[in-house]
């Protein structure tokens, strides 16, 4: 046989076991065998609810991944006791092997998350991101899980300080007849604006990933009924002028790279969009102050919002 044909043979072979090989790699990585987990609705308590009097949170995204920029901005964090870390979604894997498979697997969860939040997970509040969700089933229920004892449903709420929370989920069902939307329909029923809802991608935002105008179920259900929506998703810090009666927060500088501001909106009233931190947020009944902290430590925006009680809305409209 001539050294051409040979070496032709040789070639065509090993193109076929490289094949076969990316086949496998494939196959493992997306598992298609695997089928996603449900969208769980929420039965119970998932995350407990207190103190109820005054309450220190941070609120944050877009950090875990283990990096030194992270790691500064929870240091700041744990400067002074906290109630609550509301963490806003998004876990990143690392190398070839997360974008093959997808971010937020367990292993992302245990060498990504973990050294960064790990210490405060009996006091975190989760909503998932966009990076994590479809991995849910791997990462992000049994982790929490793991925490809490429970398989976390999709979005929950809770009580601090005399507000009450929502986790809500930009990433699971959220149209106008979604089982997310009449549940949440049914939570802010009562009277009253002391209601602070936090999901992952922003209804408003002036930062590289604009708008999102799908999650305006979310916001107008609470439309005359919440004061505060913390959000996450573009990689800076974002303070937005009230509408429809609600303020609403960017907080997704926690360390996974910044997202300079696509343009100038009137819409936003304070943005930074160079310095790694995250949201203090201090809620007493009636009442939260509101800032943006740098990991170095520096007050960047101070805000004040107030809300309504059940009790002052019914007395206001008898």
């Amino acid at each position: 046989m001539a050294v051409g044909a040979v070496e032709s043979s040789w070639m065509r072979s090993l193109l076929v076991v490289l094949a076969v090989i990316a086949l496998a790699a494939v196959t493992w990585v997306w598992q298609p065998w695997r089928s996603e987990p449900p969208i769980r609705a929420p039965s119970g308590a998932f995350v407990p609810s207190g103190p109820d009097r005054r309450a220190l949170l941070w609120a944050v995204g877009d950090g875990a991944d283990g990096s030194v920029r992270a790691q500064r901005v929870v240091a700041r964090m744990r400067r002074k006791r906290l109630d609550r870390v509301l963490y806003l979604g998004d876990v990143y894997g690392a190398g070839a092997l997360s974008v093959l498979r997808g971010d937020g697997t367990a292993a992302d969860y245990r060498t990504r998350y973990a050294p960064v939040y790990g210490d405060f997970a009996a006091k975190t509040a989760p909503t998932p991101g966009n990076h994590e969700w479809p991995q849910r089933g791997d990462g992000y229920e049994p982790y929490w899980a793991g925490v809490f004892g429970t398989t976390p449903p999709a979005y929950y709420s809770f009580r601090v300080a005399g507000w009450q929370l929502l986790s809500l989920n930009s990433e699971a069902p959220h149209g106008p007849a979604s089982a997310q939307v009449r549940w949440l329909r049914g939570q802010v029923r009562r009277p009253g604006t002391c209601r602070l809802a936090f999901w992952h991608r922003p209804r408003f935002n002036a930062g590289e990933h604009g708008d999102a105008p799908d999650v305006a179920p979310l916001w107008d259900a609470l439309r005359g009924r919440a004061a505060l929506v913390v959000n996450g998703h573009d990689h800076n810090m974002q303070r937005h002028r009230a509408v429809d009666g609600i303020t609403q927060y960017v907080s997704g500088a926690g360390g996974h790279s910044l997202y300079r501001f696509a343009r100038r909106d009137p819409r936003m009233a304070f943005g930074e969009a160079q310095t790694y931190g995250a949201l203090r947020i201090e809620l007493r009944t009636g009442r939260a102050r509101l800032a943006f902290v740098s990991a170095g430590g520096e007050l960047l925006d101070v805000s004040v919002v107030r809300c309504a009680t059940a009790a002052q809305a019914a007395s206001s409209r008898a």
